[in-house]
């Protein structure tokens, strides 16, 4: 009996301590000056991959490289990636040898699967993500809702907590969210950086989040 005991304090202490770990690194916003800022954007089928890269239509050549992450069977989204690569090049000289790269992870959940097989799935896609993540060991995560997202942020926080990297993770809830979180958005709120919504409805229901009106 006292055996169990010392275990599970031993527990408890360790998961205060964890829990202490990941609130510090999720409350933890040091900006170093920068020249550059490796990027990784999640992509997700369909609206997702669209609004992901009107957002990174304004953004700078100084968030460079940029780490595309898309799901192991989303090949449209692949398409688009390049294609927006390719435009962007073509408008803009200097940029001969645009960097960027495409990831391929399981995906989270297919369409109509069900919430108990997905925690499966979600866990293997998380186990692939952080090795990725941690190869790239990107300055900033960019997503929008596709549940890809949430093993990459996972995994990015990983590395803060392990003190390996503190990144800045962005979550834009997309625009078709008008007075509700999609579920990324309700597992991501409190885990990111800056939650930014695109309604005025969803500001009110979550008033830590960032509203900067329409912005894809």
């Amino acid at each position: 009996m006292e055996s169990v005991l010392i275990l599970a304090a031993a527990a408890g202490a360790v998961a205060v301590l964890l829990a202490l770990r990941l609130w510090i690194v999720v409350h933890s916003r040091v900006v170093v000056p920068r020249e550059s800022l490796s990027l990784m954007a999640v992509a997700g089928s369909g609206g997702h991959t669209t609004e992901i890269l009107r957002l990174l239509e304004h953004l700078s050549n100084a968030y460079s490289p940029r780490h595309y992450i898309i799901a192991d069977t989303d090949e449209m989204s692949a398409q688009k990636i390049s294609s927006f690569e390719l435009n962007r090049a073509d408008r803009d000289p200097s940029t001969m040898f645009p960097k960027y790269y495409i990831h391929r992870i399981p995906r989270s959940r297919e369409v109509r699967q069900s919430w108990l097989s997905t925690v499966f799935t979600t866990l293997y896609s998380a186990w692939l993500s952080f090795p990725l993540t941690y190869r790239v060991k990107p300055d900033l995560v960019l997503c929008n809702g596709p549940g890809t997202c949430v093993p990459i942020c996972v995994s990015a926080l990983l590395l803060g907590m392990l003190g390996i990297k503190k990144v800045l993770i962005v979550y834009v809830e997309s625009i078709c969210r008008v007075e509700h979180l999609s579920l990324s958005g309700k597992i991501l709120f409190h885990l990111s950086d800056y939650f930014i919504v695109q309604w005025p409805t969803l500001k009110e229901k979550y008033p830590k989040s960032v509203y900067l009106g329409r912005i894809v």
